[in-house]
């Protein structure tokens, strides 16, 4: 069984954290926090679908035909995780090397080290969540986690590039890779295997008791953590060394948002460029907006991207006004801008805990209930996926609280990992 932990995400939390410190402004970093929170509870609800929905699986792009609106909207939901994740590591190196307090430090090796634990992680750990007890081989899935360690090895190799050079390679290859599109190549030929790790997702064992999948292809996401790296100073305390007012950011913030939806109602209003399906009109506004929004995330078309950053920008603006503890939020708002933190304080080891869970509880059903659905077993509605998720959220929520407590009284360096 493929579990495709394909929508999800993980963990530059580890970066933030010690990036921060009681001089930087707590509201900042815990938007930060609030949006890798609530992008890890899509995650979750994506893998909920995964498990105990996987008789209804959808393609990239989806097809439409076969879609129902709450599989499409839980679907497209989970578009946001690894965008978010891969930009916010980005952000985060950039303020782990340029502190607040104290002389820049290199981020260098702090992206090497990490990025090479979360490729052993995927292999290793992440993988085997995937697992089908009852098979005598399985597919090695290298997929986000994965990903996210290549773009940081990657961020480490350029990171001494001045900061318009990075900016002018980001956007060049986030808006230029899909001109790569029509190149492909053959198992049998020499390039297909760098061209399916760079450009196209494939198989790069595809027969033995060993397969090896490229979920992920990285060049685009290489140009996302390198915007992320070169948007670092938008969430710093100071600005060519005067304050940076929190209406400044979210200025800024809004503008880019603005900015990147804009351009995408431009580019794909009118089928220019950046997708690689045309939209067409439906039989209603609803059947059209799916088609307008249904776009490719293996490789992220800039569409894809444009979207998803932008959707970012304006969260990220929203949790800091109305979220914040420190903020203008009231009471109910702050609690749950507090609830979304924890879940973003500790994502590596949110992430590793809800795949076994997960794991666990689809491995118990089908041994109580029996396969329903062909070879799998699976729920007969999205909106029991959905309920399985809250349930799981609110479940998850306290021992996740108790490791993120522990994480910050530790002095234990392997514990910064997870």
């Amino acid at each position: 069984m493929n579990s495709n932990i394909s929508s999800n995400p993980s963990l530059s939390a580890n970066i933030a954290e010690q990036a921060s410190s009681p001089t930087l402004g707590r509201s900042r970093i815990n938007s930060i926090d609030m949006m890798r929170g609530a992008v890890m509870l899509i995650m979750l609800l994506d893998h909920a679908r995964e498990r105990f929905f996987f008789h209804m699986q959808v393609s990239d792009p989806m097809d439409l035909s076969s879609t129902s609106w709450g599989l499409f909207l839980s679907r497209f939901a989970a578009h946001f995780c690894a965008p978010v994740f891969v930009f916010l590591t980005g952000v985060s190196a950039w303020l782990y090397a340029n502190r607040s307090h104290g002389e820049p430090r290199s981020a260098r090796m702090f992206l090497i080290k990490r990025g090479l634990f979360l490729i052993a992680l995927e292999i290793l750990v992440i993988n085997f969540s995937n697992l089908s007890w009852m098979v005598s081989y399985y597919t090695l899935w290298l997929q986000v986690i994965w990903v996210i360690g290549l773009s940081m090895l990657a961020l480490a190799a350029l990171i001494k590039l001045p900061r318009p050079w990075m900016a002018v390679l980001g956007l060049a290859i986030v808006f230029g890779h899909n001109l790569l599109t029509p190149i492909g190549f053959q198992p049998n030929e020499w390039a297909y295997s760098l061209w399916t790790i760079l450009h196209d997702r494939g198989y790069l064992i595809s027969e033995g008791a060993l397969r090896v999948k490229v979920s992920y292809p990285v060049l685009p996401w290489i140009g996302v953590i390198l915007l992320g790296y070169v948007a670092g100073p938008i969430f710093s305390q100071k600005s060519n060394g005067n304050p940076l007012e929190a209406s400044q950011r979210q200025q800024t913030l809004l503008k880019l948002g603005i900015s990147c939806w804009g351009l995408f109602a431009v580019l794909r209003g009118f089928n220019l460029y950046g997708e690689t399906l045309p939209w067409q009109a439906g039989a209603n506004f609803g059947e059209t907006l799916m088609s307008v929004v249904n776009l490719t995330k293996y490789p992220p078309s800039l569409s894809f991207l444009l979207v998803t950053l932008g959707g970012m920008f304006f969260c990220l603006v929203a949790f800091e006004r109305h979220f914040a503890s420190d903020g203008k939020a009231d009471g109910s708002l702050a609690r749950v801008g507090h609830w979304l933190s924890v879940f973003g304080s500790v994502p590596m080891f949110f992430y590793i805990l809800h795949l076994y869970v997960l794991l666990l509880l689809y491995t118990l059903a089908k041994f109580t209930f029996g396969a329903n659905h062909g070879e799998f077993y699976g729920v007969n509605s999205i909106g029991w996926v959905w309920l399985i998720a809250a349930l799981l959220a609110v479940g998850l929520y306290y021992p996740v609280k108790r490791f993120s407590q522990y994480k910050k009284n530790s002095t234990q360096a392997w514990i910064k990992y997870l």
